[in-house]
Formats: C-alpha cells, sequence, structure tokens
C-alpha cells in the first residue's frame, strides 16, 4: 500500500510518499499556505492512489500535547472531510531536526533549504512509521 505522510504546518506543508512495498520513503511536495490545503492534499491521493495518510503529531517531549498538537489534530478532522482513506497520526518529535540534519551537508541556500525541510521531514515521519508497522524478527534474520 502507498502512504502519504504530512508535516502540517501554518506556513508550508510538507509531503511524502512511499512505494506501493512500502520501503522506500521519499519527499514529495511541499505546499505553501493554508487556503485550499485539504483539497490539494486529496488530489495527491487520487493521483498516487494512496491507501492511508500519515499524519505528523507534534508532541511534546514528556508526551504533552502542545498548541501546535491541537492544531493537527483540528487539521485532521478537518481532512477527514476531504479523503475516504484511514489517516494514521504518527509521533514526529525529532523529525525536523532530522530533516535539517540530512540537508546540513548540502549546499543549498537558506531559503531552498527550508522550501526542501517539510518535504523531507515528512519522509522522516513516514520512515518511523513504517518501521512501527514492520514487525523486527527477533533473531535479526
Amino acid at each position: 500500500m502507498r502512504y502519504l505522510a504530512i508535516d502540517y504546518g501554518t506556513k508550508r506543508t510538507g509531503l511524502a510518499i512511499c512505494d506501493p512495498a512500502e520501503t522506500i520513503a521519499s519527499p514529495l511536495a511541499v505546499i505553501q499556505g493554508q487556503k485550499g490545503l485539504q483539497k490539494k492534499i486529496a488530489e495527491v491521493v487520487k493521483a498516487e492512489d494512496v491507501g492511508a495518510v500519515v499524519l505528523g503529531l507534534p508532541l511534546n517531549m514528556d508526551d504533552s500535547e502542545g498548541f501546535q498538537t491541537k492544531l493537527v489534530l483540528r487539521f485532521a478532522e478537518q481532512l477527514k472531510e476531504h479523503v475516504n482513506v484511514p489517516i494514521h497520526l504518527q509521533d514526529e518529535r525529532l523529525s525536523s531536526f532530522s530533516a535539517e540534519e540530512k540537508l546540513a551537508s548540502a549546499e543549498f541556500t537558506r531559503g531552498k533549504r527550508r522550501k526542501r525541510l517539510d518535504a523531507i521531514a515528512a519522509a522522516e515521519i513516514l520512515e518511523a512509521f513504517l518501521e512501527q508497522k514492520t514487525p523486527k524478527d527477533s533473531a535479526g534474520k
């Protein structure tokens, strides 16, 4: 199944997608602003034959919910009205930090780095979701 990951933000929202075998998570796009965001995501879900959405949930380090968490939960409810696929919430703590580390060695201007950061953070969220979803063989095989 193909999953679409969303790193929701009030200014930019990053999208990432995985292959049908659920092994590779790739940055897909960054959507600027809020206008028509749910509709744009619904179009991506349809065009990319997505079977489920993974929405990054920004919990605090102590597992508590902050203001941004409430915004994401409200967005998830709104998105349900536009897509007819399951929406999974995935802890996204440190996904932006990890994405920034990956971009640090790239020779991008600060503006170009910022434009890519949200899609790479979405890919980090999707990778974490796929790792949790895949049962690990305790024998290491």
